[in-house]
């Protein structure tokens, strides 16, 4: 998998950022500014750079990881797929998480995990396939863009399709930054 790969060779030590977002015509002198870790996977780290000009740090997110949610697109992918196989998304969250497990959390809480990643990923959905000629005329669902696509892996697959719309997409799957107040 590519976050075990990414772990055991360290990709955050070498990576690059190309162009400053804030001034991709170069000049602000933007420079690495050291990486933090994330909570799952295990071991994983993000490379950070700063912008002086900005004031700004950036965040180099692999593909693979969810924008400001724990965990890998596959992931939530699975959850969305638990959730249009179960019966009720009750149903789904029970499956996901289950209360006999060692780290169980209440039944609402559950819910809640589930429904926080279900809403995401469909608001994103439905931007995307009304923003991308490739997904004219999809639905937009996790199993049309599948076929449509002729993918797997459809969350990571949709970064790279529509990695121009990126910035503008809700996360997990968008990189949207957080409003400055």
């Amino acid at each position: 998998m590519a976050d075990e790969r990414y772990v055991a060779d360290r990709g955050w030590a070498g990576a690059i950022l190309v162009a400053c977002p804030f001034h991709p015509d170069g000049g602000c002198g933007v420079s690495p500014h050291g990486s933090y870790p994330r909570v799952a996977p295990a071991g994983i780290r993000v490379a950070r750079f700063y912008c002086p000009l900005a004031r700004a740090t950036i965040s180099l997110l692999p593909s693979f990881l969810a924008a400001r949610f724990s965990g890998t697109l596959d992931e939530i992918e699975q959850v969305l797929d638990a959730v249009q196989s179960a019966p009720s998304m009750a149903a789904a969250a029970e499956q996901l998480r289950p209360a006999d497990d060692a780290d169980a959390v209440t039944s609402i809480s559950a819910m809640r995990w589930v429904r926080r990643r279900v809403n995401a990923i469909r608001t994103a959905l439905l931007a995307l396939v009304t923003l991308c000629p490739e997904l004219l005329g999809c639905a937009p669902t996790l199993h049309a863009i599948r076929a449509h696509l002729g993918v797997e892996r459809v969350l990571v697959t949709l970064r790279a399709v529509a990695a121009a719309s990126m910035r503008s997409l809700s996360p997990p799957l968008g990189l949207s930054t957080r409003g400055r107040g």
